[in-house]
């Protein structure tokens, strides 16, 4: 290792912890999920097991539940010296990462988990798939074969809401997007009502990049309390996404209501052929572009390994 090296991890503003240090910062979170619950949390061909909950969740969910017990304590302090009663506002938590690394699985296991913490939470979780524009809007502006880019979204809209949770408004709804119709459902709404912990996962998430014609003063990351990105090798990402390709193609995709039925009847080899193609027109460039330059701007990098598992954590430091 060179000087120049040994400086460069000296200076890094992140703490690294192998798996089995981390697993051991766990000093009492415990529990025992079913296998049912399980099966609920993981997404398709995302390997997930207790272990990996006990061992990478766990700590997880102790850390931020000590960041929120601060943020409580900032609260009740800030109210004594405005001599004001301010209503506790949710506490933000966002997920970002690439296309098939398991942000969905990540958000899910920690909502999960951050609901168990001693006070039992209420914990919401909102995909910024639900924000993208309709796909009669993306044809109109010529960008739906851009979704997932930073113009596909109503980013104004998501602003508005994470606004108004942080305003102390209540109730909100939020557009509910289907995978199965790659479109946002037109009579459908979720709807979120003063949570304790809300969490918002999406690939741009950590965007600061003003739109092209925009110039935004505010960012989706400035209402977020604690921020995390889901991080691993190109080449397991790329095999990731070919294969979930490949499970749909002979799964989800055979339903005529399917968007991408046309793929149906695909063998094998053609799949795998339309899967690199979509990577490398679609998802490659979004990811060099758009989504790993914000990968140092969370406070906690969660590695994967080539097997899904988590590999190494890395923390800001404070």
């Amino acid at each position: 290792m060179t000087s120049l090296q040994e400086e460069m991890i000296l200076s890094s503003p992140y703490q690294k912890f192998g798996r089995n240090e981390w697993k051991s910062l766990n000093g009492h979170f415990n529990l025992n999920l079913a296998t049912a619950d399980l099966d609920k949390l993981h997404a398709l061909n995302e390997p997930l097991n207790m272990q990996e909950i006990e061992e990478i969740y766990f700590p997880l969910a102790h850390l931020i539940e000590l960041h929120i017990q601060n943020y409580n304590r900032v609260h009740e302090d800030r109210k004594l010296f405005f001599q004001r009663d301010q209503k506790k506002l949710p506490f933000i938590i966002g997920i970002a990462g690439s296309v098939a690394v398991g942000k969905s699985t990540t958000a899910r296991v920690l909502r999960k988990v951050l609901s168990l913490l001693p006070q039992k939470p209420k914990v919401e979780l909102v995909t910024t798939d639900g924000f993208l524009y309709p796909n009669k809007i993306l044809t109109e502006k010529n960008i739906l074969n851009r979704k997932g880019f930073p113009e596909s979204y109503d980013t104004k809209k998501l602003l508005q809401f994470l606004s108004a949770i942080k305003s102390g408004n209540p109730k909100h709804t939020v557009p509910v997007y289907s995978h199965l119709e790659y479109d946002i459902l037109q009579n459908k709404e979720q709807e979120i009502n003063h949570p304790d912990i809300l969490i918002v996962e999406g690939i741009n998430v950590l965007q600061v990049n003003s739109q092209k014609g925009q110039n935004n003063k505010v960012f989706v990351s400035d209402f977020f309390d604690y921020s995390i990105y889901v991080d691993a090798l190109e080449k397991d990402i790329i095999s990731w996404y070919i294969d979930r390709f490949e499970s749909l193609r002979a799964t989800a995709f055979q339903d005529p209501n399917s968007y991408f039925h046309k793929y149906a009847d695909m063998t094998e080899e053609g799949s795998t052929k339309m899967a690199n193609q979509i990577w490398n027109e679609i998802n490659k460039p979004n990811l060099h572009d758009n989504i790993l330059p914000t990968k140092y701007r969370a406070d906690l990098i969660l590695k994967k390994g080539s097997n899904h598992f988590v590999r190494n954590i890395k923390v800001r430091k404070l």
